[in-house]
Formats: C-alpha cells, sequence, structure tokens
C-alpha cells in the first residue's frame, strides 16, 4: 500500500519512515498521509498524549473523547471525520501500548514541538482530564509527569493545573 501510495505522488514521507518514531507515532501519522509528515508526526503525539491523560485513570469517557476530538479540530486543519479517526486510533494506542509507549511518544512529541507548544499541550491534558467535570488524583500525577518529560518545572506545570483548582478531586474531598 506504501508503495502504491508513493508511486501516485500520495506519500509526501517518500515512504521513508523516521527512525525516532515509535509504531504507535508510525500508525496514527499514516492516517495523516495528506498531511506535511513533521505536521502529521506533531498531531499524532499530540492526539496520543492526550489520550495518555484521559486513560490514566483507566477510563476514557466520553466526555473525555468529545474534549480531545474537539481539541484536535480546532488545533489544527483537520475536519470532524479525520479529527475523530484520529482520536479513536490514539485511544486505541494508549489502551493496547500505553505503558511502553507513553514516555517514547511524548519524548517524540517534545522534539517536534516549542516550548510554547509544549505548555499548549499540558493546557490541553487539563482540559481533557476536567472534561468529566472532575481532575482525578492520578490524572493529575500524570500530568505532573508529562510535563517533566515535556522538560517543564513542576511548579510551571502546577500554576497551569491551577486554573483548573475548582476541579481538583483531591480540593473536593473532605479532610
Amino acid at each position: 500500500m506504501r508503495a502504491l501510495r508513493k508511486l501516485l505522488g500520495l506519500d509526501p514521507a517518500g515512504g521513508q519512515p523516521d527512525p525516532r518514531d515509535s509504531g504507535t507515532v508510525r500508525r496514527i501519522a499514516d492516517e495523516l498521509g495528506r498531511l506535511e509528515p513533521d505536521r502529521a508526526r506533531y498531531l499524532a503525539c499530540f492526539a496520543y498524549v492526550l489520550a495518555r491523560v484521559a486513560h490514566a485513570d483507566l477510563d476514557i469517557s466520553p466526555e473525555e473523547v468529545d474534549e480531545m476530538t474537539r481539541l484536535l479540530r480546532e488545533l489544527s486543519d483537520l475536519d470532524d471525520a479525520q479529527a475523530t479517526l484520529v482520536v479513536s486510533l490514539a485511544r486505541t494506542q494508549q489502551i493496547a501500548l500505553g505503558g511502553t509507549e507513553n514516555y517514547l511518544v511524548t519524548r517524540r512529541f517534545r522534539e517536534l514541538s516549542t516550548r510554547g507548544q509544549r505548555i499548549d499541550l499540558v493546557r490541553c491534558l487539563l482540559a481533557v482530564a476536567a472534561a468529566d467535570d472532575s481532575i482525578s488524583e492520578v490524572e493529575s500525577q500524570e500530568i505532573l509527569r508529562i510535563g517533566g518529560e515535556l522538560g517543564l518545572t513542576r511548579e510551571e506545570v502546577t500554576a497551569l493545573r491551577s486554573e483548573y483548582r475548582d476541579r481538583l478531586a483531591v480540593l473536593r474531598q473532605p479532610r
């Protein structure tokens, strides 16, 4: 299939996978074949890391899926069908391979993004975690971990998280 896409000029990467990409990134980026390869990789990583936070509590709620899809549409040039497909693939890959791919995909996102884009990703992670009206402690800890993997300090992530203070489950529980 890739050879046919290359022959027809539909494979912008020229059939040359980047060895730094994990299988997850390649699979999702392949579905975005019409995009420039680095843009497809960026969106694949972005969607996967969103799914990573949504799955941190071992349950990806419909609200979290909707928020991931909305964010992907809003921050890219993907249409509804493409955004839905990418989120579906990211969700499936996260459930199947999360433990082994999490760090690899997050590291790849760091390589492909600017510092501002990494900060924006953390904001999006918080929005996804808050989509069901509560950021669980496990989601909050996963966001801190991802922030560190992205090269952000704990203080920076905590400052971003403070925007969602009213949705932090740990602050809602009686002490």
